[in-house]
């Protein structure tokens, strides 16, 4: 017959089994709802970065017009009959599938965020944050290289920062690649900058409102 001693120990044993087993599991169980939880957050951020790339035409320039499932959605143009004629010069919708070598699939998803918030071309900005509309100020490049026109980055550019985080994800994780090709658009010297002066396109941020030209009063603060 066993002693009271071994039995207590044994019986200790088998809670801390039991109590591990539990503590097991439940850490499972939320690992579990963390992993869905970051999923699900994942798939509703590409989905509503989708949204707003059809409601602001990406495709009717760069392809499929507004309909994902269309052939070369978002692909780039195919021939010339996309091109654009801008003074002396020619601009092409690129292709902004995540194909690594002929669309956005080398550039991060912050300089896709940066390229529609301050017009910077990808491919020449670093993978920084910009906090600075002034060259040389704030990791804003001391020479900008613009995105051609007719690209509407300045009207783009006043979304909020989750709905351009938002497109970045579904450029980046919600499309298939592409390999399409598209030539360089042509521009002049300094890449559109004497076009994209505060006095030509407006202010970044927006000035509060209202302004003397509107009408209405300011929101009352919270």
């Amino acid at each position: 017959m066993r002693s009271v001693r071994t039995m207590r120990r044994s019986a200790g044993l088998l809670l801390g089994v039991i109590v591990g087993a539990v503590i097991a599991g439940s850490v499972a169980v939320n690992l579990g709802a963390t992993d869905a939880s970051a999923s699900l957050s994942t798939d509703e951020q590409i989905l509503r970065g989708r949204a707003l790339v059809i409601n602001h035409g990406c495709g009717d320039c760069h392809g499929g017009g507004g309909n994902p499932a269309a052939d070369g959605w978002l692909a780039g143009i195919v021939d010339t009959a996309g091109e654009f004629k801008i003074g002396p010069f020619k601009t092409r919708p690129r292709n902004l599938t995540p194909d690594n070598t002929t669309g956005l699939g080398r550039f991060t998803e912050r300089q896709i965020f940066n390229a529609i918030r301050y017009g910077l071309r990808p491919g020449e900005t670093p993978d920084v944050t910009i906090t600075s509309t002034t060259p040389g100020q704030g990791n804003f490049p001391m020479n900008p290289k613009y995105l051609a026109p007719p690209m509407p980055w300045p009207a783009f550019r006043h979304m909020t920062d989750q709905e351009l985080l938002d497109i970045a994800a579904y450029l980046k994780r919600g499309v298939k690649p592409v390999k399409n090709r598209v030539m360089d658009s042509e521009g002049p010297p300094d890449f559109w900058a004497s076009g994209y002066t505060a006095e030509k396109i407006g202010p970044y941020p927006n000035p509060p409102f209202p302004t003397a030209k509107e009408a209405g009063a300011a929101p009352a603060a919270k």
